[in-house]
């Protein structure tokens, strides 16, 4: 190898053969195509060229003295970037058995013998352009996993991944017998504040809120950073501490492994004190205090939604006795499991007589300006005639399982409404029902829909939307069923994408048509986070050859910003609200290209 070739300004590849003579031949073709070769006779010297070299790909011949390809493939994919470096490896022909080994360690192409040489080095050109395209995509996803996790104003983990990390600490603490304390903090009189000083300074001021807080905080203890990309992890069983935004003027602190609840309280009341001190912000002396509420696992609940809730109602009594106050949640709080019991027993009643109905919301293609579909959403009048919000209403139904019972109404009910549209839209608009993971989950749920569709043929085109946790809960049964709802003629759509796992390799391997991009995702459309966020998706399905739908949009600047980015099909009040099934046939006819020159958020 001549040392005037500088191997960082051209590919290299490493061919590793006991076989000198293989050696010449691929050394041939492969610098034919302009590329720089490094040779080894074993796997020993392939793992040591590759240390030394870092290859941009290698060759391996599988049998081979002293460490054959298979045992050299597995260690090298081991080593530091030896996972993304691609690999080809070259076996006996038609020999199967090696091939589905070569996979099982690693390899990512084979090459059976004899070789093809007029072909290798266009073959290897070729792998390496796709791995530089998947690289490219990995790189993306890491993006997108990073803007979806963390708080783009103050760079603290965000909502998303609190919920993630609550859970995974309650599990350890359920294991280990530990307690998990969760300190909610909420912002005394802030809206006031930020009406006062503008916005912007309300930003900034945030900012400096989650500075300090971090300082505090660090200065009781470790500071847990086990979120996605995170570089250090923390040992489950031992003390330690993680913060989050989660949004608006509220924070949260997790205390993992307190010694007792005296621990949390003297945490808790130093983070009080010191958030009361003034902060200086562009020469002006802000003081805002908080108002903090203290939810403690396992005596105060075992799951994060409960944890949270009554952390929520600890940060509303605090509130209510006068703010900067501590409040530790008690059964005095029990106000809102006295509302879920009310709120079950009435979709119990309008189960059986009649309370829910159907609006359904258009989703237009950008373009041209066709509805193309609708979501279908359910909606609870009481008999009161008081509407009670989905928000309200859904959490109760999943947490006591009518949620199967609402899920089969709606089936039922969307067949019913539909029969009567067959004049009024073409065949290939879309009706998208959510699902819910209680529904999914079902054994007998795939069983139910395919017996009601064979009595009931539907005359539209069907969408199902699940979330990302639905289907990744269960791997190999999610996939299975999957398929059969494909089978059954669905279109397959993830909902709120970016909410979840976001993750490259599940978009790969289940049959999904549609990526819904989650309303909070469209509401930072402007911000340069937002724009990113948005853009990182898009150019994520695109590669992926998906459609996206984008829920939420209320403004022309955003539709403008969606359609130049590539997402084309649209759903949000700028086109128009929920409709009753009697509107269809009059929001079939709106000129919805005319609605994105008509920005409802100018002044």
């Amino acid at each position: 190898m001549p040392e005037s070739v500088e191997l960082n300004k051209t590919l290299k590849i490493l061919v590793c053969d006991d076989d000198p003579m293989v050696r010449l031949l691929a050394r041939e073709c492969i610098e034919a195509e302009g590329m720089l070769v490094l040779e080894a006779e074993d796997g020993l010297e392939a793992i040591s060229a590759y240390k030394e070299h870092q290859p941009d790909l290698i060759f391996l011949d599988v049998d081979m003295p002293e460490l054959d390809g298979l045992q050299a493939c597995e260690q090298i994919r081991a080593l530091p970037h030896g996972d993304s470096v691609p690999i080809l490896i070259a076996t006996g022909a038609e020999d199967s058995e090696t091939i589905d080994a070569g996979f099982r360690v690693g390899a990512t192409q084979y090459k059976t013998k004899p070789i093809n040489w007029t072909l290798l080095g266009r073959d290897i050109r070729y792998m390496l352009k796709s791995a530089h395209a998947f690289n490219e995509l990995k790189a993306q996803e890491s993006r997108l996993r990073y803007l979806a996790y963390f708080d783009h104003l103050t760079d603290l983990p965000n909502r998303r991944s609190f919920v993630e990390r609550l859970r995974k600490c309650l599990i350890d603490s359920s294991t280990q017998k530990t307690a998990v304390g969760l300190i909610l903090i909420g912002l005394d009189n802030f809206k006031r504040v930020n009406e006062a000083i503008g916005h912007e300074r309300g930003d900034d001021l945030l900012h400096l809120v989650a500075d300090r807080l971090q300082t505090v905080v660090a200065s009781l203890g470790p500071l847990a950073s086990d979120y996605p990309g995170a570089e250090k992890h923390f040992d489950s069983s031992t003390f330690s501490m993680e913060i989050s935004r989660l949004g608006g003027d509220e924070f949260s602190v997790i205390v993992r492994n307190p010694r007792d609840e005296n621990h949390i309280l003297e945490i808790t009341e130093c983070l009080r004190d010191k958030l009361s001190q003034p902060l200086l912000l562009n020469e002006l002396s802000l003081v805002v205090t908080p108002s903090i509420g203290i939810a403690i696992a396992p005596q105060h609940g075992t799951a994060p939604e409960a944890i949270l809730r009554h952390a929520d109602a600890a940060v509303s009594a605090a509130k209510l006795e006068g703010r900067n106050r501590i409040r530790v949640f008690d059964a005095s709080l029990e106000e809102s499991a006295e509302r879920d019991f009310l709120i079950e027993d009435g979709l119990r009643q309008s189960l059986e007589k009649d309370g829910f109905y159907l609006v359904y919301q258009p989703q237009v293609n950008a373009l041209t300006g066709k509805l193309v579909g609708f979501e279908v959403l359910l909606r609870w009048r009481q008999p009161d005639h008081q509407e009670i919000s989905p928000a309200i209403f859904i959490p109760v139904a999943e947490r006591t399982g009518l949620i199967t019972q609402i899920g089969d109404w709606i089936f039922r009910q969307v067949h019913g409404d539909l029969t009567g549209l067959t004049d009024v839209l073409p065949p290939e608009v879309r009706f998208s029902v959510n699902l819910s993971p209680l529904q999914f989950t079902q054994s007998n749920f795939i069983t139910q829909l395919g017996h009601s569709l064979r009595h009931n043929e539907l005359p539209f085109q069907m969408g199902l939307e699940l979330t990302e946790g639905v289907i990744m809960q269960s791997g190999v049964q999610s996939l299975e069923k999957l398929f059969e709802l494909r089978a059954l003629g669905f279109k397959l759509a993830i909902d709120d994408f970016g909410t979840g796992y976001s993750s490259l390799s599940y978009l790969r391997q289940f049959p999904i048509d549609t990526l819904k991009i989650d309303r909070s995702f469209v509401n930072d459309i402007g911000s340069p986070d937002g724009d990113a966020l948005i853009k990182a998706i898009l150019g994520m399905s695109q590669a992926m050859g998906l459609e996206t739908v984008a829920e939420g949009v209320e403004t022309a600047a955003q539709a403008h910003f969606l359609r130049d980015n590539g997402c084309h099909v649209l759903q949000g009040f700028l086109l128009s609200r929920p409709c009753l099934l009697s509107d269809i046939s009059n929001v079939a006819k709106m000129p919805f290209l005319t609605l994105f020159d008509n920005d409802p958020s100018a002044p």
